[in-house]
């Protein structure tokens, strides 16, 4: 029950999101399809249970042909059969008479069909053989599964199953295969009678042309087997004595002459049995379900067509009906959507019923509204985001300035007053950098050069304890940066890189194009720091480092680039322990007029 009222809830969730021309459309266009469908569905069943029923009647008629030729083909073996009986054996007395020259007249009038004729007395002594004369050295016919049905089955004839001839030399054909029918026969020698044993070996070719002769529909085939399955004949016998195919044979010998359905080896297919004459052997047809319903796939898809042109003109009709019902509330709902995705001028239509014209002025009222208010909290957002940078710039610059004078105190009283000049001097054209004119981006050249400014300081400080390198590679020329953002880096790159290492450290800022953003990376060969620990700098609930220089530093400039530029621009910090520590700064690569439009508040 909680599966049906589930899926009964997301039905009538989805019926509430249909307009009403879909409703009134999709309703019409159901049921009438769904007539349709039972229609096209009974005729479909009855096409197929035709279908199958014809191709049923085609492989029994098929299948009567081959029996009436096979059996024919046997009757003339048996004949053969009855003739050296009844006509030469019979009237002959071995001990004075040769059985030899009725056979050979026999098998030259028959040697298409014949392999050899031969008479054994009852312990599988050679009476009488032709054309094959000469017993092999190991054979024992008196053990030969014909020689056996022959002699506990005195009144009937015996077929055998398709073999080797393994009882005569033949130098010809040593390995001719064949198919021995068997009788027991009275011999008279010196007035006394004994039982022996006639055979007849008949060429295998024989029946396999009258088999292979037979072509059933689609992909269909047809085998030999005797009453107890063992095949006789099969189009693809080869594959199956050498184990590489098999075949519902013993299934079929247990089968009743009529079409039976069965599912062998995952292919459902019909299979058609006639049983050949007195043999006990079965004719056994099979065609694959798939190729004679492949056969009647066009005209199933013909009315598969038209059932579906038929669906799709009720559903035009329906829909150009529902469609003059419900369009006043179809352009309603279009508008609406239109201002969903933001686009702006979006007229509001008020036209159709009375009901209609009510819902698309409250409609319109509702949207000058919305508009008033939008541009409101557009004006307050932009002053909230102006008033953060300047929160955030302003804590830069007392940082900076308070470090700077106590260095320059430091090295006043320690008597440095050279030092303290040029440091002085530095500071000075370093603050007329970053007045900038009240400017938040500046020249990428001018920013550089208040980096450069600040080591100079730093570097008087540390008595030159590390190296500064400073490089703008090709095409940054004429690009802008938002500025002070690379200061805070350096500063610590120095307090916690290179002032507490043991070797001269090594501090690089490179400035570079990657695609269209502008990347400038501060590098030095300082302690560094664990991976994790870099990763979790830049997180704003992080608390501040109290621990020597900025205690805002990396995440204020982060912060100052990303609610500048977006979420996409901001700091990257790749650190390794004793390996040192790479900031990457990403901003999008500014030209003037682009810098200019930034710097107004405008969206990039």
């Amino acid at each position: 029950m909680t599966v049906f009222r589930r899926l009964a809830a997301q039905w009538a969730e989805r019926y509430r999101k249909m307009s009403i021309q879909m409703v009134l459309s999709l309703s019409f266009t159901a049921v009438a399809a769904a007539g349709m469908v039972l229609m096209g569905a009974s005729l479909v069943w009855r096409f197929s249970a035709a279908s199958e029923q014809m191709v049923a009647e085609n492989t029994q008629r098929v299948l009567a042909q081959a029996n009436l030729n096979l059996d024919s083909y046997l009757r003339r073996m048996m004949r053969i059969s009855d003739t050296v009986y009844y006509r030469s054996i019979k009237n002959m007395d071995l001990a004075e008479d040769d059985l030899t020259g009725d056979l050979s007249l026999l098998y030259e009038e028959n040697r298409d069909d014949l392999v050899s004729l031969a008479v054994f007395d009852g312990q599988g002594g050679l009476v009488a053989a032709v054309p094959l004369t000469s017993v092999k050295r190991d054979a024992a016919p008196a053990e030969s599964g014909w020689f056996q049905a022959a002699s506990q089955n005195m009144e009937n004839l015996h077929f055998s199953t398709p073999h080797v001839q393994n009882i005569f030399d033949d130098p010809d054909y040593p390995y001719r295969w064949v198919v021995s029918l068997s009788r027991h026969v009275q011999l008279t020698r010196d007035g006394a009678t004994e039982g022996g044993v006639l055979l007849v070996d008949m060429s295998f070719s024989g029946i396999e042309q009258v088999c292979r002769g037979v072509t059933l529909g689609g992909n269909g085939y047809l085998y030999l087997i005797d009453g107890s399955g063992e095949l006789i004949y099969h189009p693809r016998q080869q594959l199956i004595y050498a184990d590489l195919l098999t075949e519902n044979n013993r299934e079929a010998a247990s089968y009743r002459d009529g079409s039976h359905q069965e599912k062998f080896r995952g292919q459902a297919r019909q299979v058609t049995i006639k049983t050949v004459g007195y043999t006990g052997w079965k004719l056994v047809g099979v065609v694959p379900t798939r190729s004679w319903a492949d056969s009647s796939l066009q005209p199933l898809l013909f009315g598969l067509t038209l059932l579906l042109f038929a669906i799709f003109l009720i559903s035009f009709l329906n829909f150009l009906i529902s469609a003059r019902i419900s369009d006043p509330i179809r352009r309603l709902e279009r508008s609406i959507r239109e201002l969903d995705r933001g686009l702006a001028g979006v007229e509001i239509e008020e036209g159709g019923c009375y009901e209609v014209q009510r819902l698309s002025h409250a409609v319109a009222s509702m949207v000058s509204t919305m508009r008033h208010l939008m541009d409101d909290i557009v004006r307050q957002e932009e002053q909230k985001r102006r008033s953060e940078l300047e929160v955030l710039q302003s804590q830069i610059n007392p940082h900076f300035l308070y470090n700077t004078l106590d260095s320059v105190i430091w090295m006043t009283e320690s008597g440095q007053r050279q030092e303290a000049i040029q440091m002085v001097t530095s500071l000075a054209r370093l603050f007329r950098i970053s007045l900038s004119r009240g400017k938040s981006i500046i020249p990428l050249a001018d920013e550089l050069d208040h980096a450069r400014h600040y080591m100079n300081i730093q570097q008087i400080r540390f008595k030159n304890k590390f190296v500064t390198e400073i490089e703008a590679q090709p095409g940054t020329e004429g690009l802008y940066t938002l500025k002070l953002i690379i200061q805070p880096l350096l500063e610590n790159a120095i307090y916690h890189g290179c002032a507490s290492a043991e070797d001269d450290g090594v501090i690089r800022v490179t400035a570079y194009l990657e695609e269209s953003d502008l990347l400038i990376d501060v590098a030095d060969n300082g302690l560094g720091m664990r991976p994790e620990l870099a990763a979790s700098l830049l997180d704003e609930d992080r608390p501040a480092n109290g621990s020597g220089g900025s205690g805002i530093g990396v995440r204020n400039v982060h912060q100052r680039v990303s609610l500048t530029f977006g979420e996409g621009y901001g700091l990257t910090i790749f650190s390794e322990p004793d390996e040192g520590t790479l900031v990457r700064i990403r901003l999008p690569a500014l030209d003037k007029e682009a810098a200019d439009c930034c710097q107004q508040g405008e969206v990039l």
